[in-house]
């Protein structure tokens, strides 16, 4: 916007000053003399600021994200079952589980052995892999070799099955990725070796070069669970499902009657992602993905199943993270 300023401008100004020394006190003399104003008018620009209310969207924001998977040559698969007398009843639920899983595999490429979540078991298993074109027949009868046993130290029979059975490394493959389904109607108590599940996931996550995934079949805190009788606070598998959660693995109740869906997803998930369905309901305008810090933008969102499709497949390591606004009270969440 342009303004017409008025200012008065000095046409001639000037000012004479002297300083006169003498033993009084110091005296000046001003003399000025000053010749009369001009008005001049003078054009020039003034920004103008509009002030404008920008409404806030309410709303939480949230952040999903995952390490693309490496490269792997296949996968080899360990089941850890809890061979405590109380797990007998689930015996019929662990073979249709392993039958879903079989069913899920790619046809080729993938070894499966089941081992006890005792440790001092898991170290002398020396039971040949499932392997392509085996069925539940096979699954029930290498089920039927792990023997009753009282420790249930799943993070433990992992450990020394890995590196203290010499008869793991006839079948396990270094270049393979590694899933580990831990099956317990109670709580992990590896608690001397691995205080912390965290502790576990240090020595897991850096086995096959980052490539190890994870799933639990447990029992799920009270408020979440589906058993009819209510899980005892110290049955609930807490350090299994923070070992599976550090990893994004996928948890299923040990009371579902069907654990299928959970299995399959645990199959699926040692595969590299090629979509992501978000946690939350997202407000579409929001959504941003980065990979490796940078904004990326080969990707579309379907709001119909809440997923996000990348149409170029992120590279092997790189981090993905899909930030976005939701709305906390909604009833569309995808997940927790």
């Amino acid at each position: 916007m342009k303004l017409l300023l008025f200012v008065s401008a000095l046409l001639s100004c000037t000012q004479d000053y002297a300083v006169i020394n003498s033993q009084e006190p110091e005296t000046i003399v001003v003399t000025e003399t000053i010749t009369e104003t001009e008005t001049v008018e003078v054009e020039v620009e003034v920004p103008v600021y509009v002030e404008v209310e920008v409404p806030v969207n309410e709303g939480v924001i949230w952040i999903d994200s995952f390490t693309q998977h490496m490269s792997i040559d296949g996968i080899d698969i360990l089941w850890v079952v809890d061979r405590s007398g109380s797990m007998n009843r689930f015996n019929a639920d662990l073979l249709l589980g392993v039958e879903a899983m079989l069913g899920a595999l790619p046809v080729s490429d993938w070894r499966l052995v089941m081992i006890n979540a005792d440790p001092t078991r898991a170290v002398t298993s020396n039971e040949f892999p499932l392997v392509p074109g085996d069925d539940i027949d096979d699954a029930a009868a290498m089920l039927a070799t792990l023997t009753s046993a009282y420790l249930e130290e799943g993070f433990n029979a992992v450990y020394e099955y890995i590196n203290h059975n010499p008869y793991s490394s006839t079948w396990m493959r270094p270049d393979a990725g590694l899933l580990v389904v831990f099956v317990s109607d109670e709580e992990e108590q590896s608690d001397i070796e691995y205080p912390n599940a965290s502790d576990f996931i240090s020595w897991y996550g850096s086995q096959r070069m980052g490539s190890v995934f994870m799933a639990s079949v447990v029992n799920v805190k009270m408020e979440d669970s589906i058993c009819d009788w209510g899980p005892s606070p110290i049955n609930v598998g807490d350090r299994y499902m923070e070992a599976t959660n550090l990893l994004g693995g996928v948890i299923v109740d040990i009371c579902d009657s069907d654990w299928s869906p959970g299995v399959t997803d645990a199959t699926h998930s040692v595969e590299p992602y090629e979509n992501l369905q978000l946690t939350h309901k997202a407000e579409i305008d929001s959504i941003r993905v980065f990979i490796d810090g940078a904004l990326n933008h080969d990707w579309y969102y379907q709001e119909s199943d809440n997923t996000v499709y990348f149409t170029i497949i992120p590279s092997a390591g790189q981090l993905v993270e899909i930030g976005y606004r939701y709305i906390e009270s909604d009833t569309g969440d995808t997940g927790s």
